[in-house]
């Protein structure tokens, strides 16, 4: 492995507005009651890097960063009325924010319109290529070992339970996310590959599913419950 610092490092490191933007983010993460690993400063970083990755040499890399770190600068709760506005509120916060660390007009107007965009829930495909890139990125998030953890914490945190003991697979009931956190990967997450507008994102989508696939095929080896072949 090399020991050369990333973009991201060396961005992080001689930017001082970026390093700003995440010290803000860190100090938020600290004053939090309990912690929401699943849109902490953490993920903000990660999403940064595979941003700047899908965005190749289409995407500004200085905006990509800021882009990452303010995305989820609103956050409501998943099962919050308010879930479906944390995009434009997130870039109402980035329009206000980034004038005053030395962004420019027209980097502020970019950046803001990819974070109103990028959120799943806002149900539109970015126009821009740091719109897209910004919501490839998010979505990787989902999926994977990691998009494990964040459903399973996300489920707990608005109560739900694991999986229907009686019916883990929904053969005899319907589909309930916000009582089941392994429903999400039906009504959702196994749906994201497709989703993604960038061809390296889609591959690292389908790989980052084929883990949860996994997990779920394992779960059900221990449930004495086998995965049925019209969930897979």
């Amino acid at each position: 492995m090399s020991d050369e610092p990333s973009v991201l490092d060396t961005l992080l490191a001689v930017d001082p507005a970026l390093a700003t933007l995440l010290a803000e983010l860190r100090g938020r993460d600290a004053a939090l009651a309990a912690p929401d690993s699943a849109h902490d400063a953490a993920h903000a970083l990660r999403v940064a890097r595979w941003t700047l990755v899908l965005g190749g040499g289409e995407v500004d890399a200085r905006e990509a960063v800021a882009a990452a770190l303010l995305h989820d600068a609103v956050n409501p709760a998943k099962d919050s009325p308010e879930r479906a506005r944390a995009g434009e509120r997130s870039a109402d916060v980035a329009r206000e924010r980034l004038p005053a660390l030395g962004f420019p007009p027209p980097a502020v107007a970019r950046i803001a319109e990819a974070i109103r965009d990028h959120s799943f829930s806002r149900g539109v495909v970015p126009t821009s290529p740091l719109g897209c890139a910004l919501q490839d990125a998010d979505r990787l998030e989902a999926l994977g070992a990691i998009g494990l953890l964040r459903c399973i914490s996300t489920g707990v945190r608005i109560g739900g339970a694991w999986f229907d003991a009686d019916d883990p697979w929904a053969e005899a009931r319907p589909l309930d996310e916000a009582r089941f956190s392994v429903d999400h990967f039906f009504t959702k997450l196994l749906a994201l590959p497709a989703t993604l507008s960038a061809a390296a994102g889609r591959a690292e989508a389908e790989r980052r599913a084929a883990f949860l696939r996994e997990f779920l095929a394992r779960l059900g080896d221990e449930l004495g419950r086998p995965l049925p072949s019209g969930r897979r």
